[in-house]
């Protein structure tokens, strides 16, 4: 339902499908609601971008982190920002939505004086003093001497921050901005946008502009397969996109559980076997399916943690088993263990042996689901997109009106 006069918005985000598909749900979101949306990510989603009716513009490429030297000849965030210009200028948007990884959006909105939001798809990442960094994987202190002793350790952070700012700064200066004396300057200071939900972030002080929206959810149509016959729970195994060339944590789990009273139903999701993959006689492997088939009929969802499954399996109130790889996935199986809605087995146990006893606890104990149902529940009256839209759309009418919203 349209809420208020027509917007222009320009949605970027990182080509990943970890944040691209949020970016594509939170413009659809928009778009409903009367507005014009365009949405800059790279051409691989140029065709569900369109088929939602959403217009498409591909990304520029560029190096972000290094940023390119002079001499590379390569493009940095600030040719990117450059290349941009155009588009805002035929657009005129009242706001820009850039995903976390996406710098060039931000920077150029910045130039055209228009305001700007952050969309963050997955746990917060900045720092709050006394809790473990971001994407180490460690669960918050219990005591007043771990608050410390994490505190103390604040100057190993702001080391890598300071290179962050300061090569952030050298594009910023390609584009006639001011230096930033902040850390984390890519995330904007008007809007954040946080897409998980807040039963996986652990207590802290929340800045007044950055909001937990929920997740924004979004998939490839895709046709229905043939699950296993029977009536044993169903385990659903659906490695990253991105990561796992070897497909071991496929293969793993297929081994783990091939004599176990369950049934499988295992995903490459299009990452080529090097070798054939063993497939049980309890189990089916399939190269892609549809999470909205599948983990509704699941009991558990065997993943590598990336956020955008994780947030699929407890949206339908699915314990899950993470078996981190790399990046931030080890952080979101620290906040899975820690909400009590599933396991984390190390990838250096990537084993059928540690798998197995995984599963079976996550099966065999009702609190891991009951946990995970809470947050269904949250879920089917909080949607994520539409909290995330509802936001953007205050954010530009504020601006519009030349205030400042609290």
């Amino acid at each position: 339902m349209k809420r208020s006069a027509e917007m222009r918005l320009l949605v970027a985000a990182f080509g990943d499908p970890g944040h691209a598909f949020p970016a594509i749900a939170l413009g659809r979101e928009l778009a409903s609601r009367g507005h014009r949306v365009v949405v800059e990510t790279w051409e691989r989603w140029r065709d569900a971008t369109e088929e939602v009716g959403l217009e498409f513009r591909a990304a520029e490429q560029y190096r972000v982190f290094p940023p390119p030297g002079p001499e590379s000849g390569d493009a940095g965030a600030a040719d990117a920002a450059m290349a941009l210009a155009p588009l805002l200028e035929e657009l005129e948007p009242d706001l820009v939505v850039s995903d976390i990884l996406t710098l060039a959006p931000a920077l150029a909105a910045e130039v055209a004086g228009v305001p700007r939001a952050t969309l963050i798809p997955h746990i917060y990442p900045v720092h709050e003093p006394g809790l473990p960094f971001f994407a180490v994987g460690v669960q918050p202190p219990r005591t007043p001497v771990g608050r410390w002793l994490w505190r103390r350790s604040l100057p190993l952070l702001e080391t890598g921050l300071r290179i962050g700012r300061e090569e952030l700064n050298g594009q910023r200066e390609r584009l006639g901005l001011r230096p930033q004396a902040r850390f984390h300057g890519g995330i904007s200071e008007e809007l954040v946008l946080v897409g998980t939900f807040p039963h996986l972030e652990y207590p802290r002080v929340w800045p007044a502009h950055v909001k937990v929206a929920g997740p924004l959810h979004f998939q490839l149509p895709y046709r229905n397969i043939e699950l296993p016959e029977g009536e044993q729970p169903l385990v659903l195994v659906a490695p990253s996109t991105s990561q796992d060339p070897r497909n071991r944590l496929v293969r793993m789990s297929l081994e783990a559980l091939a004599d176990e009273p369950v049934r499988v139903v295992a995903t490459t999701n299009r990452v080529e076997p090097p070798e054939p993959i063993p497939v049980p006689g309890n189990a089916v492997l399939v190269d892609w399916l549809s999470y909205s088939q599948v983990m509704p009929q699941a009991s558990l969802v065997v993943c590598h943690g990336g956020h955008g499954t994780v947030a699929r399996a407890l949206g339908e109130g699915v314990p899950v088993l993470v078996c981190p790889a790399v990046g931030d996935m080890a952080e979101t199986a620290a906040r899975v263990t820690w909400s009590k809605v599933g396991l984390s087995v190390p990838w250096r146990l990537c084993r059928p042996g540690p798998l197995r006893w995984a599963a079976r606890e996550l099966l065999g104990e009702p609190r891991f689901r009951e946990r995970a149902e809470s947050i269904a529940r949250w879920s089917e009256v909080n949607d994520g997109a539409a909290r995330a839209a509802a936001l953007v759309e205050d954010q530009a009418r504020a601006t519009r009106r030349g205030t400042i919203r609290s």
